[in-house]
């Protein structure tokens, strides 16, 4: 930025590039709604009233709000990448995102936090980052990288990353494990804020955890939790994503006390609900619908964030802030009818504009070293009893059931009448193809496989089905993908969806990913699967940091006990 053009044009001297007349400007500094003009130049806003100006736009009273920033954003849960996850945003009003790509950086370290950044320039909105501080999430799973506080140090020069992502290793914290301790201090080093997450941490472990500097938490379900947590200072992202909901949980909190700490963040969100729904503008409609002053919402979804992140550039319509507008015509009712990033136009009725240009796609490693054929499924009968993962619909945790073993030729196999399916989860770094072999009950296949290398934290191949043979057929579909979904039956695969990107991300816009994921779900129902979203539920039975009972390539975890048991019981 050029600030002696930025102040000549602010003095008057000089005219500015564009005024926008006949506004109803949102202040989130005083919490009114002032009638004005706005005037920018070269991106930026220098002052209101009358200017010379290159151009003039009447906006006809409508309201004009600062583009909105969601504070905790995983990308990859778009199954989009970084161009088209923008170009489904910032129609949505968003300008502004803190990301943290813990996911890519789980399946290839470094270069996935690179790829994350190199990818983010020339976008129409400003993807920010907060380095991701738990890679890999545990010991207990094969990931792709491991990243401690040397690997980080290099990225905190760059002026996109203004965090430490969540902290998932509150034990460590609590702890004072020395690898934890050493990524918090080079945080602290930068003057980087620290992201937490802390789910029910409560009473002197949660002393212990904010003592250590960690000043946010997105993982709130309660209302006593987020209180608490407030009460000791830290700032609560009131999370709005797919899986997790805690808007209504949360909404007593919210009042002329606690509302300047609290912010809007969306986490996971996947292509059905941001065409569906939208993006942060979603929240705020919800905030508002329930009864929040729609200022206070705004409030809460701009100069929040941006102060808490130290983001001093964006948030506000103000003098030396970037003009990321959003202009809607209802305050009870707030969609973007028109966007500008940086006194640009963008965005106008839920579209990108045509003439927005589309950088130039960043090449990424690939991620996928086994070979299928290599595989062996099977499971030796060792007991009559076992250990089986209850899926539970619309959650991320499940239970452990002890059910008799279904036997034929001295192996365990699926029982489709009493619903327990094979499952297994496929190292694909190492070139070992490690397996871990279990059962699932919940998915309700009847016939055929579905798998997946969406699979959290640290994606490996995630599989379940009926048998051996169309097991093996589906991992070889996401192999050959280099990443993606696939459902198989037959023999033979019935849908596929390709996530090339690290095997986590598609190329392809939002809205043909929505379109394929349909696909995926209607032949997974085809194949028995009564789950609103089977594939979504699959990607979190490998998560061995959510309880009870998770498989990772390395054979079950029983959470509450943080340890591999086995499968026969």
């Amino acid at each position: 930025m050029d600030f002696t053009k930025i102040i000549t044009a602010a003095r008057g001297d000089d005219p500015v590039d564009l005024l926008l007349v006949n506004t109803k400007i949102v202040n989130v500094f005083s919490g009114r709604v002032i009638d004005g003009s706005i005037a920018i130049k070269d991106g930026t806003i220098i002052g209101f009233g009358d200017y010379d100006a290159a151009r003039t736009v009447d906006l006809k009273g409508r309201y004009v709000a600062p583009g909105f920033i969601d504070s905790h954003v995983h990308i990859e849960s778009s199954m989009t990448c970084v161009a088209e996850f923008a170009r489904a945003v910032a129609p949505c009003g968003t300008t502004t995102v803190v990301a943290d790509p813990h996911e890519i950086a789980n399946v290839l370290g470094a270069a996935g936090i690179d790829y994350m950044l190199r990818s983010a320039e020339g976008q129409p909105m400003d993807c920010l980052f907060a380095l991701p501080s738990c890679v890999p999430a545990t010991d207990m799973e094969t990931a792709g990288a491991r990243l401690n506080a040397g690997d980080l140090a290099p990225f905190f020069a760059h002026p996109r990353i203004v965090a430490l992502a969540e902290m998932m290793n509150y034990p460590g914290v609590i702890f004072t494990d020395a690898d934890v301790m050493a990524k918090l201090a080079l945080a602290r080093s930068h003057h980087r804020t620290m992201d937490g997450h802390a789910p029910g941490l409560s009473g002197r472990e949660l002393f212990a955890y904010t003592a250590a500097g960690i000043a946010s938490d997105h993982e709130c379900t309660s209302a006593g939790e987020a209180l608490e947590k407030l009460e000791l200072g830290m700032h609560i992202m009131v999370r709005e994503g797919t899986c997790a909901r805690n808007l209504e949980a949360l909404f007593p909190v919210i009042d002329e006390h606690t509302w300047r700490r609290m912010m809007w963040c969306t986490d996971d969100r996947h292509p059905h609900d941001l065409l569906a729904e939208g993006h942060v503008d979603a929240v705020i409609r919800k905030a508002v619908a329930m009864g929040l002053d729609p200022l206070t919402a705004i409030r809460m979804g701009t100069i929040n964030p941006a102060d808490y992140f130290g983001i001093k550039d964006a948030g506000a319509i103000a003098p030396g802030r970037k003009a990321n507008l959003v202009i809607f015509s209802d305050l009870a009712d707030i969609r973007a009818e028109q966007v500008f990033y940086m006194g640009r136009p963008v965005a106008e009725n839920g579209r990108i504009l045509p003439g927005i240009e589309r950088p130039a796609p960043v090449s990424v490693p690939p991620s996928m070293r086994l070979d299928p054929r290599d595989l062996d499924f099977s499971i030796p009968a060792k007991g009559g009893r076992m250990r089986v993962i209850r899926a539970v619909a619309d959650q991320v945790v499940t239970r452990c059931e002890i059910m008799d073993v279904t036997e034929k030729d001295g192996f365990a196999v699926s029982d489709t009448a009493g619903d327990v399916i094979k499952m297994c989860v496929v190292d694909r770094y190492s070139g070992q193809a490690q397996t871990g072999k279990g059962f699932v009950t919940g998915l309700g296949l009847k016939r055929g496989a579905i798998a997946s290398s969406v699979a959290h934290d640290s994606h490996n191949i995630i599989v379940a089905g009926v048998s051996d043979a169309e097991m093996q057929t589906a991992v070889s579909a996401v192999v050959d993908m280099g990443g993606g979904l696939a459902a198989v039956g037959g023999g033979r695969v019935l849908a596929d969806l390709p996530l090339p990107v690290a095997g986590l991300m598609s190329d392809q816009p939002v809205e043909a990913v929505r379109r394929q994921m349909d696909g995926m779900i209607a032949a997974a129902r085809d194949l028995g699967a009564g789950l609103a979203d089977p594939f979504m539920t699959l990607g979190f039975l490998a998560l061995p940091v959510i309880p009870d009972l998770k498989l990772t390539d390395k054979g079950l975890v029983d959470v509450t006990r943080f340890e591999i048991v086995p499968l026969f019981v």
